[in-house]
């Protein structure tokens, strides 16, 4: 098998030698058609709608991913040559990581109420295209990839920290990627100086050098401001909000009402009876074909909804993450009344969306320092990363723009009331 090469707008040249085995195995996971589906499904969803730069996709994604791990991999089997007997695991966690992804990827899984984990384990387990290979490569490594990816278990600690931790490489690669194609500066990262820190904790973990205390400081802060300004940015929250209300109503009025092809309507009415096939027969192109024919054929209030998306007449979001929750229920009351003396439906503009997030979690593949002597953990050592474990609740009203003023007056005044009382 002869050298392939993607050139890739973050990382420059990425090149594969077939004639080392795992990357052997890396150009036959990336010819298979499940893989070449992720060309079909945006990296960021309906976040064009945000920012037009947002075209990229989960292949391209992956890509970066595979190339990442294997310059991981790379540094880390100077500490400790063992680890290339697991290059075939881990390059082919890193490539086919997301390849359970649904249409828009994260925003899919929210619309079709799915886990893209439990799907990729699915099809590394029993799709032949991706099954056979691996398990030609070593007997077992199907389904070790299968459970690494979708339950977080491989035999060594630091091939699984490579994949799944708070500095996997799928963070890495989203970061910078994320914040190349949206055009904002938060995500530029000192890549080489976090991948040069690597090294192998005494009890054979992935653990970082003190020397790159402040390049991975900044990849938390980082994160923490891309999940701020782009992830969870108004627009997105109301994007999302319309997408979900679209699926949600084509499956309330039923396939008497809503026209779908056979492998939408198995999406709509059966998910519990979707087969490997019929998953990956959906991507951005079947589901966007389907928005746009409701748009122009379906029912009402589901037309309105569809063109709301479609020809960017989005709903405005106010953000009312200082109110209390009956405080917040109160004002989605407003604008369902506000939104009725105009004369539109509030069930179909005026939602809430509430999250709490955290900037780092040290309980989830936390972080841990290694000089030699001493293991600490990150937030015991970095004041920056401590400050990052506290939750932040964000909440957001959605409501129609014709209700914007008399509904963010009252918003106010409830906050100035509650400063005012403070």
């Amino acid at each position: 098998m002869t050298r392939r090469t993607y050139h890739d707008p973050l990382h420059g040249a990425i090149c594969l030698d077939g004639e080392r085995p795992a990357e052997a195995l890396a150009i036959r996971l990336i010819d298979t058609a499940p893989f070449q589906r992720l060309r079909r499904i945006r990296q960021l969803g309906p976040a064009f709608l945000t920012f037009h730069g947002a075209e990229s996709s989960r292949f391209t994604h992956s890509l970066g991913v595979l190339h990442l791990a294997r310059l991981a991999l790379a540094n880390l089997s100077r500490l400790d040559p063992s680890l290339e007997q697991h290059a075939g695991v881990l390059l082919a966690a890193a490539l086919l990581h997301d390849v359970g992804h649904g249409p828009l990827s994260h925003s899919g899984e929210e619309m079709f109420g799915m886990h893209h984990e439990e799907w990729s384990g699915s099809l590394i387990r029993s799709h032949p295209s991706l099954r056979d290979p691996l398990d030609a490569f070593a007997p077992g490594s199907a389904d070790a990839v299968a459970d690494l990816l979708e339950h977080g278990h491989y035999s060594h600690p630091a091939i699984k920290a490579l994949v799944s931790s708070q500095l996997d490489c799928d963070r890495l690669d989203y970061l910078l990627r994320d914040s190349y194609s949206t055009g904002t500066s938060y995500g530029r990262l000192d890549l080489e100086r976090i991948l040069a820190a690597l090294t192998i904790s005494p009890d054979g973990a992935l653990a970082l050098h003190p020397k790159g205390l402040m390049a991975v400081e900044h990849y938390l802060l980082v994160r923490n401001l891309m999940y701020r300004s782009v992830y969870n940015h108004r627009l997105n929250v109301v994007c999302n909000w319309l997408l979900d209300l679209a699926i949600s109503l084509a499956r309330r009025l039923g396939p008497k009402a809503v026209e779908a092809d056979q492998v939408m309507a198995r999406w709509l009415w059966s998910p519990e009876d979707l087969d490997l096939g019929t998953f990956l027969a959906n991507d951005d192109v079947r589901t966007g074909y389907h928005l746009m024919r409701w748009r122009e054929e379906g029912p009402p209030e589901l037309a309105q909804v569809c063109r709301r998306l479609l020809d960017r007449e989005l709903l405005k979001a106010t953000d009312v993450s200082r109110l209390s929750s009956s405080e917040r229920l109160e004002m989605l009351a407003l604008a369902g009344h506000l939104s009725s003396v105009d004369g539109q439906d509030p069930e179909l503009c005026c939602g809430l969306q509430q999250r709490q997030t955290r900037g780092y979690d040290p309980y989830k593949g936390g972080l841990r320092l290694w000089n030699g002597t001493d293991l600490q953990a990150i937030e015991q050592l970095s004041p920056q990363v401590a400050s990052l474990t506290l939750p932040v609740e964000l909440a957001w009203l959605i409501h129609p723009p014709e209700v914007s003023g008399p509904l963010r007056r009252a918003v106010a005044e409830l906050i100035g009331a509650r400063v005012g009382a403070a």
